[in-house]
């Protein structure tokens, strides 16, 4: 099991360090940061099995969704991570534990990872981290994720992590690129109480 290390004053501003990653928080003023996170969202691969309620298609809408996000750290209904390399700090792709409700204790968590990046791990190492933080340091009991039916690559990522498989639900997510038809998605979730899952992955460096 990889030591997490984490970092931070205060849980509005969270830096997790592990398998060879570094999730740290998006910064909204950072041009390359904005750039990323665009790149990331207008690609064919993330627009294939994801459609967000808001579309963003340029370097404008993308800052305003990621000041959105601050906003949601900032309140703590959500926490939206910058996945980085460790010893680059190259981005690779983004991890959020999104819509955290205290009252239930339990959260959404959602990723993707730029087109360089794929075929190393990074959604699992990422997604390891996330999860770790999310059913310890922010004290949650339970995780949901869910993807589209066919998305069987984010179905391993799931599993890999300890997500469950828990069942299909129907016309739960819009259709690829439209507001107006669905599809069925997948659920998993994994809680506090479940055994923490062994991945064989990089230890922290």
């Amino acid at each position: 099991m990889a030591d997490v290390h984490e970092h931070h004053a205060t849980h509005s501003s969270p830096e997790l360090r592990g398998h060879g990653l570094r999730l740290r928080l998006w910064n909204a003023e950072s041009d390359t940061d904005v750039a990323a996170y665009l790149r990331g969202l207008s690609d064919p691969e993330f627009q294939r099995w994801n459609t967000p309620l808001r579309m963003i298609r340029d370097l404008d809408g993308a800052r305003e969704s990621l000041r959105s996000r601050t906003e949601s750290t900032a309140d703590g209904t959500g926490f939206s991570f910058c996945v980085v390399d460790a010893d680059t700090d190259a981005i690779l792709g983004h991890i959020g534990v999104n819509e955290i409700n205290h009252v239930m204790s339990r959260a959404i968590v959602g990723y993707w990872v730029l087109p360089e990046a794929r075929g190393r791990q990074v959604a699992t190492r990422a997604l390891a981290l996330a999860a770790r933080y999310a059913l310890t340091d922010l004290g949650l009991h339970r995780l949901e994720l869910g993807h589209a039916l066919g998305h069987e690559v984010s179905c391993r990522v799931a599993e890999r992590c300890g997500f469950r498989y828990e069942g299909t639900l129907r016309g739960a997510m819009f259709e690829a690129g439209r507001h107006d038809a669905f599809r069925d998605e997948h659920l998993h979730a994994r809680l506090a109480t479940d055994p923490e899952p062994h991945l064989g992955l990089p230890e922290a460096p």
